[in-house]
């Protein structure tokens, strides 16, 4: 992938404005893309769309096939006929900068269930032949998220029986302490019945038949975020801008993808997962970052053709245009933590598929447009992984400046104009919130590296940025409202409080549409 000179902005769905307490694929997602093609941004960068779950994480979902529903634009079921002007008269007083995704879920599923009686009055004929084609995954997932729900509101409601107790016993000889009750009450799939969990026919039949309507219903959100989001892509692309994507290169343990290929992962005798994901202490932690998603059982991967991944990348591929592979580097290999560790400090790193993965993709699915996220502990291998691929890596700015003039993160250090390069990404803090905590013979470089006062450092750093050789410059939203670290999207490392930050229609300002069209001109971008 060679990348031709352009820029543009990271934003999530979920930060877009509006009433409804979370960014949707609605009127505002449309306006953001008229606000990139008026300032001549090519590239709108976003976070996984996948369904969130433990710590409204978009990296941590219950399925890496399935979309997020909270993402549907209510408005559009209103316009489709589903929802009517009544289903309005009582919408919440949501916070206009944050996410409550309580509230939001609880919102927006009324919405969901009142859009799907209506829906079912007359099924469309598209709705089949989605259905069709992706039952692979959606049969699975359907029937995966109907058993969680039914399975957290019993044990809600029976939380002091005598069976909900002696299967707390026995979690406990298994689970960490303070793991048990989040499994079990969260009714992660591995405390479901034996015969569930190991998908038993006859079983999975029944309960089929029991949870029809409600499979349905899941199949139903689906299906229209598909219709809505592939809206969204193809007036993107007629505006001449490139949506990039983003897949995590590991899976939620609690996920419909570990629940239907345990034989994929290292699972135990009562799949739990033996090893899990993380890094060792880096830049973000002084204990690792304990990511507790299962590790893959590369050799049964590879016996398979990868055909898992292969249905992977070719379903995200139908959603964006561009891919970026998060921990790039876990490909070459990975920290794998065993399961219980309460840090990722006692890891070890174990050797991962290599270049005969990306082999595999090539042949099945062709060339395909891949950018490699190859921050952290980056070794000579990784690097001869990603060159031998030909992906584009990364560079972020914010990582460039520790008072050493040879710091790879700094412009006049990039090897090669085939780099994606970044202020800060959604892990980072916001550049003004980084500038304000940094140490200060960093500020005293940063101020001398670009002649600044540093008055304004989210604008500095972003005309640093266009002006470096690398072909994407990508800016992540709250940079260019230069707000503080009160905006930060995520804090790795700590699963609270993250995920949330929204904007109001005004701060995407005429003053920033004219600044980036000065410096796209200024830099030829």
């Amino acid at each position: 992938m060679i990348l031709k000179r352009c820029a543009g902005v990271l934003l999530h769905p979920t930060s877009l404005y509006g009433k409804y307490g979370i960014g949707d694929l609605g009127q505002a997602c449309y306006e953001f893309i008229d606000f990139l093609h008026a300032s001549h941004q090519k590239i709108w960068q976003v976070l996984p769309i996948n369904p969130i779950s433990f710590g409204n994480s978009p990296y941590q979902s219950f399925s890496t096939f399935a979309k997020n529903y909270l993402l549907i634009s209510p408005e559009i079921l209103l316009q489709k006929k589903y929802l009517s002007a009544e289903n309005f008269t009582d919408i919440p007083n949501f916070d206009q900068y944050n996410v409550d995704y309580e509230r939001v879920a609880q919102f927006k599923s009324n919405l969901s269930r009142i859009a799907f009686t209506n829906f079912c009055k007359d099924i469309p004929k598209k709705f089949i032949e989605f259905c069709e084609g992706n039952s692979d995954w959606l049969d699975d997932y359907s029937l995966f998220l109907s058993l969680k729900n039914y399975f957290v509101s019993y044990r809600t409601k029976n939380k002091n029986s005598p069976e909900i107790e002696n299967d707390l016993k026995k979690l406990a000889d298994i689970l960490p302490l303070n793991l048990v009750n989040d499994y079990y009450f969260g009714a992660v799939w591995s405390t479901w019945p034996h015969d569930i969990v190991q998908r038993d026919k006859n079983c999975l039949d029944k309960w089929r038949k029991i949870f029809a309507d409600e499979i349905l219903y899941h199949k139903f959100l689906q299906f229209e975020f598909f219709e809505q989001w592939i809206a969204i892509k193809n007036y993107a692309n007629s505006k001449n801008v490139s949506i990039i994507g983003d897949i995590p290169i590991f899976v939620a343990y609690d996920s419909a993808d570990v629940w239907v290929n345990k034989n994929l992962f290292e699972l135990d005798s009562n799949f739990f997962p033996t090893v899990i994901a993380g890094v060792p202490p880096d830049y973000f932690s002084t204990t690792g970052q304990l990511w507790g998603n299962p590790l893959y059982k590369w050799s049964a991967h590879k016996n398979s053709g990868y055909n898992w991944w292969i249905k992977r990348i070719k379903n995200i591929f139908q959603y964006v245009n561009i891919l970026r592979i998060d921990h790039f580097r876990g490909f070459e290999s990975y920290w794998a933590v065993p399961f219980g560790e309460k840090t990722a400090v006692n890891g070890k790193w174990e050797i991962g598929p290599g270049k005969n993965f990306f082999d595999i993709v090539e042949k099945k699915l062709g060339k395909l447009p891949i950018i490699a996220e190859d921050l952290g502990i980056i070794t000579e291998k990784v690097l001869i992984l990603r060159d031998s691929c030909n992906f584009p890596g990364m560079k972020i700015l914010q990582f460039a400046f520790d008072g050493t003039n040879n710091n790879y993160h700094l412009p006049h250090n990039f090897e090669t104009t085939n780099i994606v390069a970044y202020t800060g990404t959604h892990d980072n803090d916001t550049t003004v919130g980084w500038y304000e905590k940094s140490p200060e013979n960093f500020k005293d470089q940063f101020r001398r590296y670009m002649n600044v006062s540093g008055n304004d450092p989210a604008w500095d750093l972003i005309k640093l940025l266009y002006s470096s050789v690398a072909a994407y410059a990508i800016v992540p939203i709250q940079d260019l409202m230069g707000l503080n670290s009160s905006a930060r999207m995520n804090l790795p490392g700590n699963s609270n409080d993250n995920w949330r930050f929204r904007f109001t229609k005004q701060m995407l300002s005429d003053e920033i549409k004219n600044k980036l069209l000065y410096l796209c001109n200024l830099f030829d971008r």
